[in-house]
């Protein structure tokens, strides 16, 4: 019995530290007592707990890594959350949970939030026009708007506006190399109407951060900071691409770590609520998680039904290489991850995209939701801690070709 009662102990206290101290086996000691500190960091917001705790099968998932890990698919991080706990945390090639990556496109998601926090604060609103509120920042501006005087809110935070730019693979000055990105944004044209066509462009997000930056009457980033990053107990992230007149873009260069992108999906998920507080209006997250009139699989930057089969409802976050916040709201659940996964294919085919499909639909989601309540044991905890060790060992090989904002960063 004493010893049945000691091997329960120390389940709980594995669960506590979360499947993250499986790097206790493989990182220095300092690494160890960074990846304590860091789980006991996150244990106030997101506990972390046995898979069968929280009635998910880890049986699945660990068949889930042994395939990520055998193909060597880099997959840096991949996350779920059930009812608010950490049930499955895994990092590769040696990363560890404060590591923090480039978000690409997810940063959109985010921008979008900061939107609706604006709009709870009463400064802006989905049919605000545009325009007035980028020449108030930038008056030098005035001629290149003329021709957007229609375009609200709304249709930017839609990818309905209209406007048409023509991207420039690997020399286009609207990236990370801008001197000014704004001023390159509004040579976009307009070529429709707004609201009438979904068209992905960059400029779209552009625009709305600086629509943020206008109404909160400080950088975007500065803002973020202050009213969600601070609030949801976020550390480490950054938001980089800065251009030459001080401003981030709001459609990529956020970096967060993996337990942060969570936090942002359990805000979603719960309405805009973060611990009892309001974080953003319950109004705005229903209206970013509604298909917009121009498409049926897209909100406020936010993806609808992207990547769940069988019509469960479901809705997230997706950048370029395979970053993902998934919200899955029948199982009260999120999946995040970063990873350098192939980019061949489609806005709506990626290959990552497939791969994340594959599984979310064919080892996350049986997890989640087993045809019975699976049975803790020692056995199935260690064969989970086990894999997630090897996983950390392992390597995997990029999918594409790694830019400079790539690398994990601390």
């Amino acid at each position: 019995m004493k010893t049945r009662l000691k091997v329960c102990a120390a389940l709980v206290m594995a669960s506590w530290l979360g499947a993250h101290a499986a790097y206790a086996q493989v990182t220095s000691p300092a690494s160890q007592g960074r990846a304590r500190h860091g789980a006991m960091v996150a244990a106030a917001d997101l506990p972390s707990v046995v898979p069968e705790a929280a009635g998910v099968d880890s049986v699945p998932l660990v068949r889930m890594s042994e395939w990520l890990r055998g193909d060597r698919l880099d997959v840096r991080s991949l996350v779920v959350i059930k009812d608010g706990k950490v049930v499955f945390e895994r990092y590769s090639g040696g990363l560890e949970r404060d590591n923090n990556y480039e978000l690409y496109s997810v940063t959109k998601t985010i921008t979008s939030l900061l939107a609706g926090i604006l709009v709870g604060l009463g400064r802006l609103a989905a049919t605000d026009k545009v325009v007035p509120l980028v020449a108030k920042g930038r008056p030098d501006l005035a001629v290149d708007l003329a021709d957007k005087q229609d375009i609200e809110l709304r249709h930017l935070l839609s990818m309905s506006s209209g406007l048409r730019y023509q991207t420039r693979e690997g020399t286009d000055p609207l990236y990370y190399e801008a001197p000014d990105r704004l001023r390159v944004a509004v040579t976009s044209r307009a070529e429709l109407p707004p609201g009438q066509k979904f068209d992905y462009i960059d400029v779209n997000p552009v625009l709305v951060g600086t629509a943020v930056s206008v109404a909160a009457r400080e950088r975007e980033d500065r803002f973020a900071e202050e009213h969600l990053f601070k609030p949801l107990g976020m550390r480490h992230y950054r938001w980089d691409g800065a251009d030459k007149t001080g401003a981030v873009s709001g459609g990529w260069g956020l970096r967060l770590r993996p337990i942060d992108m969570a936090k942002i999906g359990m805000l979603l998920l719960q309405d805009g609520r973060w611990h009892g507080r309001q974080v953003v209006p319950q109004a705005w997250i229903r209206q970013m998680t509604t298909p917009s009139p121009a498409a049926a699989d897209y909100g406020y930057y936010c993806w609808i039904q992207h990547v769940v089969e069988h019509g469960q409802p479901e809705f997230g976050a997706m950048g370029f290489k395979g970053q993902f916040i998934t919200v899955l709201p029948a199982q009260r659940s999120v999946v995040v991850m970063t990873s350098l996964l192939p980019t061949d294919g489609g806005l709506r085919d990626a290959t990552y995209l497939q791969m994340y499909r594959r599984m979310v639909n064919e080892f996350i989601l049986p997890a989640l939701q087993p045809a019975k309540k699976p049975a803790q044991s020692a056995a199935r905890t260690q064969a989970l801690r086990h894999e997630l060790a090897l996983a950390n060992k392992t390597k995997g090989v990029p999918g594409t070709a790694a830019a400079f904002n790539d690398a994990p960063e601390r």
